[in-house]
């Protein structure tokens, strides 16, 4: 790895307490050359599916050998393994939780998961409340100063993942996904990508969409300004997931829209 590569930080920390800022200054006394980036700290507390969709959906914007830092994680302090991820372009940092579970299925990406041992890389005293002070930070930082993977562990093979809700289709034309995100806007993420709506409409893809929300129809635009009056739209968004909103309003307050809410996709074939 090239030395000085930038860290990005992802967190439930917020920006009330100062957790964020010491992490940083951790990093900067190992390594005071190096750009560091917040992906953000509004992770839900102890949220570890939105912390897994988030670096999902945020490591890739990054210049290669970038190393990515993600501490949420409600089991400090219990023996769930501090761990390094390394995939052929990228380095994760980050608990044993399951929050890397997205990295793990990606196909394009390789990787290889390094249990964290080496405690000289560590803060010299240690909480057990705030790993990402003590463990995570101090190796990142030496990580960003060159220092190869496989000196702070040895690989592993039985990592922890989570399980994700995944799309049903009960019948070739059908699909039942459900709600897996409320973003800062209230627009409604649900776990249906392109790429599965795409595969139903097969070699026809003009095949007209039809979009269920708690019974309400939301139907189907290229983009948010095309929503014609304040009920439910939806679209792909940047991430290639279908997205449920209200244009320039929050759908999860005006439809009272939950985490976990069934969403129903049609496709009528001509």
């Amino acid at each position: 790895m090239q030395p000085n590569p930038i860290i990005t930080l992802t967190t439930d920390f917020g920006y009330k307490d100062p957790f964020v800022g010491i992490m940083k200054g951790v990093i900067l006394t190992i390594n005071p050359s190096v750009p560091i980036v917040d992906i953000t700290h509004n992770i839900s507390p102890q949220n570890i599916l939105e912390a897994a969709l988030t670096i999902e959906m945020s490591f890739a914007s990054f210049p290669k050998n970038t190393i990515h830092v993600v501490v949420v994680d409600p089991g400090v302090g219990s023996p769930r393994r501090p761990i390094i991820v390394k995939t052929g372009h990228y380095t994760l940092v980050g608990p044993d939780n399951g929050v890397f579970t997205q990295i793990y299925s990606l196909k394009d990406e390789t990787h290889q998961v390094i249990h964290i041992t080496s405690e000289h890389y560590f803060m010299p005293r240690r909480s057990s409340t705030f790993h990402g002070r003590d463990i995570f930070a101090p190796v990142a930082a030496w990580l960003s100063r060159g220092i190869e993977v496989l000196k702070f562990g040895d690989p592993i093979t039985d990592y922890v993942t989570i399980p994700l809700p995944s799309p049903l289709m009960p019948k070739k034309n059908i699909l039942e996904g459900e709600v897996i995100s409320i973003d800062h806007f209230g627009n409604v993420i649900t776990n249906i990508k392109a790429s599965i709506i795409d595969e139903m409409r097969g070699s026809k893809p003009g095949g007209i969409v039809k979009i269920l929300v708690k019974g309400k129809e939301a139907p189907f635009v290229d983009h948010y300004s095309e929503a014609k009056d304040t009920g439910l739209y939806s679209l792909i968004n940047s991430f290639g997931y279908l997205e449920v909103f209200i244009n320039k309003g929050n759908a999860a307050t005006a439809f009272d829209i939950q985490v976990g809410e069934k969403v129903i996709l049609h496709i009528t074939l001509s």
